[in-house]
């Protein structure tokens, strides 16, 4: 089992936006809840966002009316689309199942004030 590839971070201004890309293999996919991840400098990693199958979503709190997260079965992608980011969103972030299995590299996501 292929660990997910993350991808499409960055460093943008607070305020900005940007959007994130995981491909997974259809094994970790296939109906399966999954889920984006982040790990900031000095911090254990905390889950942001989840997805089922059929689409259903959970937000973080924090997160919650900014970020956006969808799939597609069909090409075992998810995104997460990340609008008005406050510098206290810089973090390494992670896709995974909803229970994690081997992790990817990440993708760092850095906010400037």
């Amino acid at each position: 089992q292929v660990q997910p590839v993350e991808s499409g971070g960055g460093l943008v201004q607070a305020g900005g936006s940007l959007t994130l890309s995981c491909t997974a293999s259809s094994a970790i996919f296939r109906n399966n809840v999954m889920g984006w991840y982040r790990q900031a400098p000095g911090k254990q990693r905390e889950r942001v966002a989840t997805i089922t199958p059929l689409g259903s979503t959970y937000y973080e709190d924090s997160v919650k009316g900014r970020f956006t997260i969808s799939r597609d079965n069909a090409k075992s992608t998810m995104h997460l689309q990340m609008n008005a980011l406050k510098p206290e969103d810089t973090a390494v972030y992670y896709c995974n199942q909803y229970r994690p299995g081997a992790w990817g590299q990440g993708t760092q996501v850095t906010v400037s004030s």
